[in-house]
């Protein structure tokens, strides 16, 4: 079974509408890194180089996230093929002043690659499963 890891960011002044919420820009950026790094975590053992996002399916905010609010992302891989992994996220908002609250959910499809003989980023087939 895939392990949990965990990103954060806090929302500042630049990451901020004109609704006065947090883009969802910012959001989707950061849960492609928290994506990101749940791969990376299930590929330290490869030789992997890292991995490319190929697909984001089934995004939905569900909250919004306010100036100060700590966003704290929870990622595990659900599925692999060959070469890719799916990597479920879920980003929950935190604040004093509004509690916690799950924001954000999102799967992700990343590619494992490596670089070939020319330095050129490849398909890595790194054979792992989830389970």
């Amino acid at each position: 079974m895939s392990e949990i890891s965990k990103y954060s960011e806090l929302v500042q002044t630049q990451h901020i509408n004109t609704a006065g919420t947090l883009f969802g820009g910012n959001m989707l950026a950061w849960l492609d890194l928290a994506g990101v790094k749940a791969a990376n975590d299930f590929l330290k053992q490869t030789d992997a180089w890292g991995v490319v996002t190929r697909a984001m399916d089934k995004v939905e905010f569900k909250e919004p996230v306010f100036l100060g609010d700590w966003v704290n992302c929870e990622s595990k891989v659900i599925r692999t093929g060959s070469s890719s992994l799916e990597i479920e996220i879920k980003a929950f908002a935190e604040s004093k002043d509004h509690g916690q609250r799950l924001a954000c959910t999102a799967n992700i499809t990343f590619v494992a690659v490596i670089r070939d003989d020319e330095g050129k980023l490849v398909k890595f087939n790194h054979n792992l499963n989830c389970e």
